[in-house]
């Protein structure tokens, strides 16, 4: 079955979609190494063939949506480990390709969508959960600019502008979106009612209500407890789909690299997330096929065309 023959907004009008993953817990489960600065783009340059399967994997347990492993990919911070422009071009390309080639052997449509990583994530030093790099928008809107034009020349479904700490970023990031007229989604990483970077979530939210590009906002990356709250605020500020993908609760240590388990798995109220306007689910860090698969079977389908009121 080819991809998913209409745009990603259109079922988002109509039901819940399933996304994939953590990409990282399912290749560490395959056997390879992550270790260093490059993370999953060590894997998608040394070992494509288990990018490819980590997506076949979220395919076979449902997943409607492949976000790819471009995630920690950046020209500065792979020309540091020998990768010129045009390879690291070509790496992105990758990325976009490796998740098509699973989607078009998925027995359901899925849609990839090009993972558009935040500035701290090419630092490798855990600053995507900080933000406040020292860079205005100006700045980080050069950082992102030429990543996200060479993700939409390999043609993706949407872009997947995700884990982003700081809406000083997430302005540069709209600005950039808006000179290119493609879709994408804006995903924050919050905690306790904030972004990572310490502001409100109502104005966070705000600054993608008005932009055409965007098919939907919401959160990753962050503690399932925090979604609510953060789903509430979105819905506050903007009319559109909402979406949602935490990891398991686990605080990441930039220093020991290695993520801190939580005591008590924290639940996951998936359908109160649906009710309060989440359309896009799935999960991130630490969430592999088998809780895709089981989040999938909770997801109401066929829902009433997304109205709010």
């Amino acid at each position: 079955m080819p991809r998913a023959s209409g745009p990603l907004a259109e079922a988002l009008a109509r039901r819940a979609v399933l996304l994939d993953g953590g990409l990282s817990n399912q290749l560490a489960a395959q056997g390879c190494d992550l270790s260093g600065g490059l993370w999953t783009g060590r894997v998608l340059a040394e070992r494509p063939d288990q990018v490819e399967a980590a997506h076949t994997a979220y395919v076979r347990a449902g997943a409607e949506v492949l976000v790819t492993a471009g995630y920690q990919v950046g020209y500065e911070a792979f020309a540091a480990h020998g990768h010129d422009r045009a390879a690291t071009t070509a790496l992105l390309h990758r990325s976009v390709r490796l998740a098509a080639r699973a989607a078009e052997a998925a027995d359901h449509e899925v849609w990839v969508a090009a993972s558009v990583g935040p500035y701290g994530a090419v630092l490798a030093d855990g600053s995507e959960y900080r933000g406040r790099y020292g860079l205005g928008v100006r700045e980080l809107a050069a950082f992102h600019r030429p990543r996200i034009e060479a993700l939409l020349d390999a043609g993706p479904d949407v872009l997947a502008v995700e884990t982003i700490p700081d809406t000083d970023e997430a302005e540069a990031v709209l600005t950039v979106l808006a000179e290119t007229g493609a879709s994408a989604w804006l995903s924050y990483t919050v905690a306790a009612g904030r972004t990572r970077a310490g502001q409100p979530l109502p104005g966070a939210f705000a600054l993608a209500a008005q932009a055409p590009e965007v098919i939907a906002v919401g959160v990753n990356c962050c503690d399932p407890a925090d979604v609510l709250p953060a789903l509430e605020a979105a819905a506050a500020v903007t009319a559109g789909p909402l979406l949602a993908y935490p990891n398991d609760g686990s605080v990441w240590n930039s220093t020991t690299q290695t993520w801190r388990a939580p005591e008590t798995p924290a639940p996951w109220p998936t359908r109160a997330w649906c009710t309060a306007g989440a359309r896009l689910v799935g999960g991130c860090c630490r969430i592999g096929p088998d809780r895709i698969a089981a989040l999938g079977a909770q997801l109401p389908r066929d829902r009433p065309r997304y109205q709010r009121h």
